[in-house]
């Protein structure tokens, strides 16, 4: 293969490096007038590799799947550049960015990994894609220096995740080391031929701890609230969106195409040695956890942190249950809950540049002061909660029923009811966090003299929009989930 066929096919990620340098260099002439334009270029970037990712083949595997092209991996690769789109939306109206180039051509270059993590069914690629991700993404959450908190968090997310990549990189070596192959399938072949051995074993379970930090399942979750809270809000809302569904995708591809053989079972009372056990187990701490650590939470952002704990439990039930169906509510429920997590940080953005923070003091009473934001996050909070008919409902039924019809004799039923169960918790503080902005009156002495005005008047349009427009997303996806489940269901054949 010519570089040229090479470079058509890498197209998307290459639009995207090219965008990140330009940017990159148009941040450093240090002029607000260019602000606007960086922005600009930023998003038509992205929106350029989209399109060049409907270009591209339907299949096509390279260099032993190093990169693949599938129509999963273009529709995920889709998703996460719409999610980065709307984060550098969100990034524009934040004031306390100053180095605005920088901070855009790091959100680029972390999309970069998110593409080569979903592309690619090779251990070293997918290792590389991680890496590219959390380093950009250690800087960006450490990027506001004028608050020590954000310095703070970033040191923890990058010591966390210094320590996650270490299991990560043991594990990948160790399933190396006993199938001499790091292309997914060749480790499947081996796998269905060679018994599970000791070491293999502990390769498999440190690799899961490294994708546990990853998608912040407790009990390799402790970097989640500091980050959550100290990051930039644009920084948050990505690592709570783009970074969590190109994780899942990839750990799907994982324990069920590389592993798959070795599932084991986490069935009530037959459990069968496995990757499927470990997951329970995370799944089942995750859901725990975080619905009771949540109840206590005085910050709006720290609270969507343990609950983000909680939703990693969630979702791993699909890759439990196993098969099409459960990977594909795990898909779907990822993908439903990034565009839930974006908006519902796109009002907290808008709150905190009016009254200067994201307790709940400062949504007090934002009903009066902006009703469409209000009814925005309402829509956010419910969604979260499962509510009908909101797109987290026919999530979280997707996935419980995948979960239900696997095995035999309804084996986890045990984990289906817990999960009910947290979400039951859950509806209590999301359900808070309402009565906060529609019910108690906000202390007028405690908010900036110039927000004291109706929201809109001020707030810079797109940034409002965006929230818009995903309010309406995660409506619409709740009433006709068909269209996105359809999409997922055809890729997986």
């Amino acid at each position: 293969m010519s570089y040229l066929e090479l470079l058509k096919l890498a197209s998307p990620e290459a639009i995207v490096l090219v965008t990140a340098l330009i940017v990159l260099a148009l941040g450093l002439t240090k002029s607000e007038q260019i602000k606007p334009a960086v922005s600009l270029i930023a998003a038509l970037g992205l929106a350029v590799a989209a399109f060049a990712v409907s270009r591209l083949p339907q299949h096509a595997v390279l260099s032993d799947g190093m990169l693949v092209i599938s129509p999963l991996n273009s529709l995920f690769k889709v998703i996460c550049l719409v999610l980065a789109f709307f984060t550098i939306v969100l990034a524009r109206g934040d004031r306390q960015i100053r180095h605005h180039g920088e901070y855009l051509a790091l959100i680029l270059f972390a999309t970069i990994g998110l593409l080569l993590l979903i592309g690619s069914e090779e251990l070293l690629m997918i290792f590389i894609g991680l890496e590219l991700t959390g380093l950009s993404l250690y800087v960006m959450t450490a990027f506001d220096h004028s608050d020590l908190r954000s310095a703070e968090a970033g040191l923890k997310y990058f010591l966390f995740g210094s320590m996650a990549s270490a299991f990560t990189l043991f594990g990948l070596s160790f399933i190396y080391g006993l199938t001499g192959t790091t292309a997914l399938t060749g480790i499947a072949h081996t796998f269905n031929a060679t018994p599970i051995q000791p070491l293999l074993a502990a390769g498999i379970v440190m690799t899961l701890i490294g994708f546990a930090f990853k998608v912040a399942a407790a009990p390799f979750h402790l970097w989640a609230p500091d980050a959550y809270q100290g990051a930039p809000v644009p920084t948050a809302a990505f690592i709570a969106s783009g970074s969590k569904v190109a994780s899942f995708v990839v750990l799907g591809k994982i324990v069920l195409v590389g592993f798959g053989s070795l599932h084991g079972s986490a069935d009530w009372h037959a459990l069968v040695a496995g990757w499927s056990p470990v997951l329970a187990v995370l799944a089942a701490l995750s859901i725990i956890l975080g619905n009771l650590v949540a109840l206590v939470q005085k910050n709006v952002r720290r609270l969507l942190a343990y609950s983000a704990v909680a939703h990693a439990g969630y979702t791993l039930l699909g890759l439990i249950a196993g098969g099409r169906n459960g990977f594909s509510a795990t898909l779907f429920y990822t993908t439903i809950y990034a565009i839930t997590l974006v908006g519902a940080f796109g009002v907290i953005a808008l709150v905190r540049r009016d009254t200067g923070g994201d307790d709940f003091s400062n949504f007090a009473g934002l009903r009066a002061r902006s009703p469409l934001l209000a009814g925005c996050m309402a829509v956010f909070m419910l969604s979260l909660a499962g509510l009908p008919p909101l797109a987290g409902f026919f999530g979280k039924f997707y996935l419980f029923s995948a979960a239900l019809r696997s095995g035999q004799n309804h084996g986890l039923l045990w984990l289906v009811a817990l999960s009910l169960f947290g979400s039951l918790i859950s509806l209590y503080y999301y359900l808070t966090v309402l009565k906060i902005i529609f019910l108690d009156d906000h202390d007028a002495s405690a908010i900036p003299r110039t927000s004291r005005y109706d929201f809109e008047a001020r707030a810079d349009f797109l940034p409002s929009l965006t929230v818009v427009v995903l309010a309406g997303a995660v409506i619409l996806l709740g009433i006709v989930p068909e269209g996105l489940v359809a999409r997922i269901l055809a890729s997986l054949t």
